[in-house]
């Protein structure tokens, strides 16, 4: 009797090849009034592959793409899954200096802009020695990304070698010291991170409020996919554009974090409720910061039918936990049990450590900082958490010293080094105060020189071309010392925010 032939691997490029297949002309993804179809995403994806495997970009090879949002970007994602190579989006929030500085570290063999990063782009190529410089939607280069995706046929590009455990995303995230890293994630991750089960009842159709260089549009965009469905994307995340796209798609879900909820509960209040046609709408998810319990009451209150989800996790571990519909309103606070398929557990130094398939592999060409996040197969996510009687996990308070704001990450120390010289200051700390729209706004608590005033708006003039805007304090405090441990003299950050929230220092 022959054996049983091994199942397919699980990879991403056999989800667009089927769709295609089965959908054809169906939308797959929606901007503005632009869409792309499920064919015309496959076949542009082909000929993109076999450009960038004629121009040398092979196995294993990184293509780095810093743009903005805009549909051309997802053939290129797909182009690197049928390619075997490692597709790795450069926040556009980034100035020049910062996205060489994460270019740098991809190494990238082949690096694409849209038209507005143009010449920075070039620039950072011409720095770095990259040869293969190309554009998106018209930009000039070496590849005409363009031209090459709506013309002309190639052949069905699959690399026969490729495994469902090689690389085929690095998303960068920055660390402690403000130094970014790079995670890695395998088909095999991304695959099981969308995959929501054979028993749906109908496709995932939904608005996504990330922009196309974070982790998050692509899982989410994954998971519409690989039930069939479509994705909305919108240029800026605002109450109007969201909530627009609803309609356009028939949109059954829309994930924002708390505070494009908030804004969106606002906006409705001034529009009233016959503004936009929601009722197609089942799916309120939500996380990456805090969620406040009035916030979730307020969703139940203006969508009764809806089924509101909370998620925790992160680009390293995908989701972690989630709060079901059924527990949002009782188990205020809290981010659920672990994901099914998932395990948590809390260190005895109180840290919250995941164990899942669904977990990077570590991050790219830094073992030091993978050894440090992994205690053999359990990653250490840096918060701090605790359990209910339930198993329910609760996150205390973080470990790392990150800000969260706005579903950025900010590291301290890189804001308190651009502001080092500012004028007027005589030493000054970065701390995240909790904020129930933002997370934690960046906040500057600032020791001033005698005699002289520091204003928020020169703090944030001296921040102008060293860091991106959502780096930049959004507030000031002063004092007249920062308070400091007795040992090293490191800055008691916590000390601080307890004395802003408190009211002591204003």
């Amino acid at each position: 009797m022959d054996a049983t032939p091994p199942p397919d691997p699980l990879l991403l490029g056999s989800i667009f090849r089927r769709n295609a297949e089965l959908l054809g002309d169906e939308p797959a993804a929606w901007l503005d009034e632009a869409t792309l179809s499920h064919g015309a995403l496959d076949a542009r994806a082909d000929r993109i592959a076999a450009a960038l495997r004629a121009a040398g970009v092979g196995h294993g090879d990184r293509v780095a793409v810093w743009a903005d949002t805009c549909l051309e970007v997802l053939p290129l994602f797909v182009a690197c899954a049928r390619l075997g190579a490692v597709f790795a989006p450069i926040n556009a929030r980034l100035g020049p200096a910062e996205a060489q500085a994460v270019c740098a570290l991809a190494r990238p063999m082949a690096f694409f802009t849209d038209p507005e990063r143009s010449a920075d782009g070039t620039a950072i190529a011409a720095a770095l020695d990259i040869d293969r410089v190309g554009g998106l939607a018209g930009a000039s280069g070496a590849i005409p990304l363009d031209e090459i995706a709506a013309n002309g046929t190639a052949p069905a590009v699959d690399e026969p070698a490729l495994r469902e455990t090689d690389p085929h995303v690095l998303f960068f995230t920055s660390g402690s010291t403000g130094a970014p890293k790079g995670v890695v994630l395998s088909h095999r991750a991304s695959w099981l991170r969308s995959f929501q089960g054979p028993f749906r009842d109908e496709p995932e159709r939904t608005v996504c409020m990330f922009p196309l260089f974070h982790m998050a549009p692509y899982s989410l965009g994954l998971a519409a996919w690989q039930t069939r469905g479509a994705m909305a994307f919108v240029r800026s995340p605002t109450p109007e554009a969201l909530l627009s796209a609803v309609p356009r798609m028939r949109a059954n879900r829309l994930y924002g974090i708390p505070l494009v909820w908030s804004r969106i509960l606002a906006h409705l209040e001034q529009v009233g409720p016959d503004a936009y046609d929601l009722s197609s709408l089942r799916q309120f998810d939500t996380g990456t910061s805090a969620v406040p319990i009035e916030l979730v009451q307020a969703l139940k209150r203006r969508f009764p039918r809806s089924q509101v989800r909370i998620y925790y996790g992160s680009t390293e571990v995908g989701s972690a936990a989630t709060l079901p519909d059924a527990d949002v309103l009782a188990k205020p606070g809290s981010v659920g049990p672990a994901t099914p398929g998932g395990d948590l557990k809390i260190s005895d130094e109180g840290e919250v450590c995941v164990r899942s398939p669904y977990l990077c592999d570590g991050y790219f060409e830094n073992p030091e900082a993978t050894a440090a996040a992994f205690d053999g197969a359990w990653f250490r996510t840096g918060d701090l958490g605790a359990f209910d009687d339930d198993g329910f996990l609760t996150i205390v308070g973080r470990k790392k010293d990150i800000i969260r704001t706005g579903g950025e990450s900010v590291a301290p120390s890189e804001v308190e080094a651009a502001l080092a010289e500012a004028p007027g200051v005589v030493e000054l700390a970065i701390i995240g105060v909790p904020d129930p729209q933002w997370g934690e706004t960046v906040t500057a608590v600032v020791v001033p020189e005698v005699g002289k005033t520091v204003t928020l708006e020169a703090l944030q003039a001296a921040c102008e071309g060293l860091l991106a805007g959502f780096k930049k304090p959004r507030r000031m405090v002063t004092t007249h010392a920062l308070p400091r441990t007795a040992a090293t003299g490191q800055v008691q950050r916590p000390l601080l925010v307890e004395q802003v929230q408190s009211g002591v220092l204003t």
